[in-house]
């Protein structure tokens, strides 16, 4: 299969996408990584691994709809069949997602219906410290509107919360969910794309 990753940030579950599909786990590989800020560590990341980079930021006063036109096109050049958003911060307009005729998933560090937007790890510890959770998790779910963390749920996974833990290492149990739910779903996909 081939994946198109969108990501603003440092691209941690990017290289583990990267790595999963260097070592054979997955039966796929990553053709193009797009970020929307040219010092995303994602973009590094890319060109490490000899993967085709492009920064696609919003111009001036582009309206998003114009902006998702003009994403869509610079992913559409690389034919993917599933678009990976691994820490990608903006809502993507319908114009976007009408135009890139493929599967897209999104990672987010959240149960379905809870914290969606960012700083949601954040927000999972600061409930935790208060007494109103013990528990966070993850979902890769899909992305068919420009719904906020709410699309069809692929897969979850529960990360208890103490509020004794200190934020970094509650973090990094997160962080490490994150990237092992995203490669067996990646996963799940390359195997039902070959049965299929």
């Amino acid at each position: 299969m081939r994946f198109v990753v969108l990501a603003s940030g440092g691209g941690t579950n990017l290289q583990a996408v990267l790595d999963s599909c260097a070592a054979g786990v997955l039966d796929a590989a990553v053709v193009a990584v797009v970020s929307n800020r040219p010092a995303s560590g994602a973009l590094e990341r890319a060109r490490s691994a000899g993967v085709t980079v492009r920064c696609v930021e919003r111009i001036g006063t582009e309206t998003r709809a114009d902006y998702g036109t003009r994403l869509a096109g610079a992913v559409t050049a690389h034919a993917p069949d599933v678009v990976i958003l691994a820490g990608w911060m903006l809502v993507l307009p319908s114009t976007f997602l009408d135009a890139v005729g493929c599967r897209v998933i999104n990672l987010h560090p959240a149960l379905p219906g809870e914290l969606p937007g960012l700083q949601a790890i954040e927000r999972a510890h600061a409930e935790a410290v208060l007494g109103l959770r013990t528990r966070s998790g993850v979902m890769v779910h899909e992305v068919p509107d420009e719904g906020v963390d709410d699309g069809p749920v692929l897969r979850t996974v529960e990360v208890p919360v103490d509020p004794t833990t200190p934020l970094p290492e509650f973090e990094r149990a997160m962080h490490e969910a994150e990237r092992h739910l995203l490669i067996s779903v990646l996963h799940e996909l390359c195997s039902s794309e070959r049965k299929g």
